[in-house]
């Protein structure tokens, strides 16, 4: 069975290249050129993957992507030409799962859409074991392992990796990050570096070109998923 998209934006010409893109990949793709024509969409057709351009003719993508996560839960990739990093954090917080900044790479772009509708699966499953490339967490033993080796993590540093096997693929906030470790009150960004430098030299064989634990400056951290190359 076809996996659906809905891809929101109002631009001709990317939603012809996206027919394209998409239709040879072989996804089922519904086209909305308003966030109302969106919400109509919904009413009548069931989507796996959302993909939304905040800037709309009829109401902001930020608001449109509000309404969506009040109502459903399936991914959301912003594809947006704004790039300021407080516009990427304020959509990934509100909910979104992803963000790609315009002009695009096709490959990018459907790693991007893999990872999510991936992502989406391993939701709705009991995660027992993770393996990515040559990292695995045992989540039930709250081990992790490379290359079939123990990887000795204090707590906190494993409950970071956790949380970024979790989201796998995913952009995960820095301040989303403090709050699930250090409470909703954190505000500690410094412990969060240390921490994150600990566990690149533990993980990684070269930390200035990292494998494994992606830094989105002025976002947060991605945790790369190397299932999907």
């Amino acid at each position: 069975m076809k996996q659906s998209i809905l891809l929101i934006e109002d631009d001709p010409n990317i939603t012809d290249f996206m027919e394209v893109v998409l239709g040879q990949e072989r996804y089922q793709l519904t086209i909305a050129s308003t966030g109302m024509e969106a919400l109509t969409a919904f009413q009548t057709t069931s989507f796996d993957l959302v993909l939304l351009d905040l800037g709309l003719p009829d109401i902001d993508g930020i608001d449109l992507l509000k309404i969506l996560r009040k109502r459903m839960h399936l991914p959301i990739i912003i594809i947006s030409a704004r790039n300021n990093e407080e516009e990427k954090v304020k959509a990934l917080d509100l909910g979104a799962d992803d963000y790609v900044t315009k002009p695009f790479g096709t490959n990018e772009l459907l790693a991007r859409i893999r990872t999510a509708l991936r992502h989406q699966n391993v939701q709705t499953e009991s995660l027992t074991v993770v393996e990515n490339k040559d990292l695995k967490i045992d989540f039930e033993k709250q081990l992790v392992y490379k290359k079939g080796q123990e990887i000795h993590l204090t707590k906190n540093e494993y409950r970071i990796l956790a949380l970024m096997f979790r989201q796998l693929g995913k952009v995960v906030t820095y301040q989303t990050l403090m709050t699930e470790v250090w409470g909703p009150y954190s505000d500690d960004s410094q412990t969060l570096r240390v921490n994150m430098s600990n566990i690149r030299k533990k993980i990684e064989s070269d930390t200035l070109k990292p494998e494994y634990l992606i830094t989105e400056i002025g976002v947060g951290y991605r945790l790369r998923d190397h299932r999907s190359e």
